[in-house]
């Protein structure tokens, strides 16, 4: 299911990068190692890919490194139920990545909207598709050991490392890894690569800036929460694309059209040509009409997956408006 290679991509620098297009849950992942030192940059959905993830990093760091520090980009369960295959980690995270954490639904709650619900109606039959390929059983979920707000810099040998606060975008609790002297940023789901994105908090400006800092730093390489390695150039073209789809919501918001009927129109008209999942629009369209509508409420995900859910259910076989 999932590549167990680590790319290096600077001096100590490695990226795990298990995804293909158009699927959930398979996260980049990273390992910075220099003088015996480590910092494991999240974890992979469970317990088996962690393994596997762990795995390639020891063979990367060498058997006598500990891998005793984990920065988490985010609170999503595929960037952070791994944290069990590595007890005693000090685990940082903002502070606002605890929110997120009471908001998405538990590893046993995700198992049964697997196994238990209708395959023959949109959200089981997409939850199947997308997430049944994932074992969440036994998962515990770790929260973070050490919080902060706006930056903490760790040494990890002789490797400098930031860790840059830059939610609410993605989620509310997002943080970026900045490696200055290798020019590397880990930039989490603030980025995706190849896929639509999905963002739960937003609004898109603030995704957008998140993207415009990452371009300040001067990276070289970003590596994006999914997808492959990108450029400067391509994150610029990232943050076009933000920058558009956060006009269409406003005009189409304005229009008094629905964020799920925004969402089919882009769909129709193939706005965004050669990007994966296009159901997920209907989540940050979704996330944008609440910033437009000023809704200060909590976001209800299980909603947000059903609206995606049921776009891709009319554009699959199985669906009723397939061709």
């Amino acid at each position: 299911m999932a590549s167990t290679d680590l790319k290096q991509i600077a001096p100590g620098v490695f990226a795990w990068q298990p995804g293909h297009e158009a699927t959930w849950g398979l996260a980049n992942c990273g390992l910075v190692v220099s003088k015996g030192q480590a910092l494991v940059i999240d974890t992979p959905y469970t317990p088996a890919l962690t393994d596997a993830f762990l795995t390639a990093v020891r063979s990367a760091a060498g058997p006598d490194v500990p891998l005793d520090r984990v920065a988490v980009t985010h609170a999503n369960g595929d960037h952070t139920w791994g944290l069990q295959q590595l007890p005693g980690a000090d685990v940082y995270a903002t502070h606002a990545a605890l929110e997120h954490q009471c908001l998405e639904p538990r590893p046993e709650q995700l198992q049964a909207l697997i196994h238990d619900t209708d395959p023959g109606q949109p959200l089981g039959w997409y939850f199947r598709e997308h997430f049944g390929k994932f074992d969440f059983a036994g998962i515990e979920v770790l929260p973070p050991t050490t919080t902060f707000t706006g930056r903490h810099d760790l040494e990890v040998g002789e490797i400098a490392a930031e860790l840059l606060e830059v939610g609410p975008a993605h989620t509310v609790g997002d943080l970026i890894v900045h490696l200055p002297e290798q020019r590397v940023v880990f930039a989490g789901d603030i980025v995706f690569a190849g896929d639509h994105p999905s963002h739960w908090a937003g609004p898109l400006e603030r995704v957008a800036a998140a993207c415009a800092r990452i371009l300040d730093l001067d990276p070289e390489w970003i590596v994006p929460g999914h997808g492959p390695l990108m450029t400067p150039d391509d994150l610029r073209g990232y943050i076009a694309y933000l920058d558009d789809l956060a006009d269409q919501a406003y005009v189409m918001h304005g229009q008094g059209r629905t964020a799920v009927d925004a969402a089919r129109i882009l769909i129709k008209e193939d706005r965004y040509a050669g990007l994966g999942l296009p159901e997920r629009l209907a989540i940050t369209l979704s996330t944008e009409y609440r910033h437009l509508d000023q809704d200060t409420t909590a976001p209800d995900l299980l909603k947000l997956m059903d609206h995606a859910a049921r776009i891709a259910w009319d554009h699959s076989s199985t669906g009723p408006l397939a061709p």
